[in-house]
């Protein structure tokens, strides 16, 4: 069961048949892909797009018309986005806050809307330690039921949810890490499936005493590489586990394959499976690994990382669902924060004022076209005002009256004006900080545009005759 609200969530849960309605499936992964934000907004402006073709076509307009007036309106809509974008980057406050600001926007229409100042600082504390990488791989992300949401915190170095084995240290300075993904029992036995018969049980004792050799063999051999820590992708058993405490190494068996590709990542460590050549292997490292508690759990955090971007947010929460879900909130925030702030740093406002501007520029363009084009431009900015429609109508208020007063204060020249979804009323979007990404919103307008564009194209749909099974005539 999934209890969301996120576009992308929902889109790809559902099944769809309609090849025009996976265009739209697919336009919102790739939006969540690439940005993270606007998984939404780009299916309503496409649909819109389709919505305003669709009156078009009915009143003998060609589709090629069509197309022609939406290139014209596209090229001036990004346009105006561009004129509108701006770049804080060369502040370090004035950077901060419009990445504060992105992220409380992005969080807004989330789960976590309620502690989204808590979120947001996270988020972004987070996202400047990856100091302008998009890899969100070394920002770990665990969720433990119990507390609430507003308990949720980030943490320096990797949280692995996992404990030390019995008898061994619970604490380590500056370890040597081998981290590997191999079996610590007979391998041929489990690969080839072999089969053993015997009539005695001193051939069982023999055969039981080749295993252990044959374990305490590669145990030796693991050993040799001078470690004290060793986290093994699979089970360890209790032989070697006895083995590594005698030797003096700490040993965590089972540790999920994402969690160890992370550890690599993070501690600068490769992961192995042979052991012949400890030479050639590279160790992981850190400054201190160390048992911790989180709610009623013992977990090992690894602190003093080379990879100083690495960090673990921990989120708290009354249950799996809510936990889920604030999870993909955080995703979302965390993508667009680091594609800002690794990519294109410009900022645009929100609450609809990028939408209306775009849209104004639109007007513009369609009043100084000549022949049925216009008509089709005229249509493309009716469907970008269908964005500050949708918000004002998912917040309660009559959208016609916002969105009218807001088309005239641009017409006046208050072009950062926007909807006040908590009073009600317009405002200056840039008072109130609600910022979003220049990437994400541009993303929304091309991939939506390209979209309606490819469905508008498309004259007819040709369905393959379902494959006869066999046996079937």
């Amino acid at each position: 069961m999934q209890v969301t609200n996120d576009g992308a969530t929902i889109l790809g849960a559902i099944y769809i048949d309609n090849p025009a309605a996976k265009v739209l499936v697919n336009i919102s992964k790739t939006q969540d892909d690439e940005v993270g934000d606007g998984t939404t907004s780009v299916c309503v402006l496409a649909a819109e797009l389709l919505r305003e073709a669709e009156k078009l076509i009915n009143v003998r307009l060609h589709p090629q018309t069509i197309i022609a007036g939406w290139r014209l309106a596209l090229e001036a809509a990004r346009a105006a986005l561009d004129g509108a974008a701006r770049n804080n980057s060369g502040d370090a406050k004035a950077w901060r806050d419009d990445l504060l600001n992105i992220a409380r926007t992005t969080l807004s229409s989330k789960i976590v809307h309620q502690d989204k100042e808590h979120f947001a600082t996270l988020c972004v504390d987070a996202v400047l330690r990856l100091g302008g990488s998009t890899d969100l791989q070394a920002i770990h992300i665990i969720k433990k039921a119990g507390g609430s949401l507003r308990d949720s915190h980030l943490t320096d170095g990797f949280v692995l949810e996992k404990r030390f084995g019995v008898g061994q240290p619970k604490r380590l300075v500056k370890p040597k890490i081998l981290l590997a993904n191999t079996a610590m029992d007979n391998d041929r036995n489990k690969i080839f499936g072999v089969r053993v018969r015997t009539d005695s049980a001193a051939s069982v004792s023999a055969i039981e005493t080749a295993e252990r050799a044959r374990m305490l063999d590669k145990c030796a051999k693991i050993a040799a590489h001078g470690i004290n820590l060793f986290i093994n992708r699979q089970l360890i058993y209790n032989l070697p586990e006895q083995y590594f405490a005698d030797h003096g190494i700490a040993a965590i068996e089972h540790a999920d394959f994402d969690g160890i590709e992370r550890l690599g990542l993070v501690t600068g460590g490769e992961i192995v499976s042979t052991f012949d050549h400890p030479e050639l292997v590279k160790l992981g490292t850190c400054e201190l690994v160390e048992e911790i508690m989180i709610g009623e759990d013992q977990m090992i955090r690894f602190s003093g990382l080379p990879h100083q971007g690495a960090c673990t947010i921990v989120l708290r929460g009354a249950s799996q669902q809510l936990l889920d879900e604030a999870e993909r909130s955080v995703h979302d925030a965390l993508c667009v924060l680091s594609q800002t702030a690794a990519t294109d740093r410009r900022t645009v406002l929100g609450g609809g004022c990028a939408e209306a501007l775009m849209a104004r520029a639109v007007d513009d363009v369609a009043a100084r076209t000549a022949g049925k084009q216009a008509l089709a431009v005229e249509a493309f900015a009716r469907a970008l005002r269908a964005i500050p429609t949708v918000l004002a109508d998912n917040a309660g208020y009559d959208s016609s009256e916002l969105v009218t007063r807001l088309r005239a204060a641009h017409a006046t020249g208050a072009s950062r004006t926007g909807l006040d979804l908590d009073k009600g009323d317009l405002a200056d979007m840039n008072a109130l900080g609600v910022v979003e990404s220049y990437k994400a919103k541009l993303q929304v307008l091309v991939s939506a545009a390209e979209a309606a564009e490819m469905i508008l194209r498309t004259d007819d749909i040709f369905r393959s005759a379902p494959r006869k099974r066999q046996g079937q005539h």
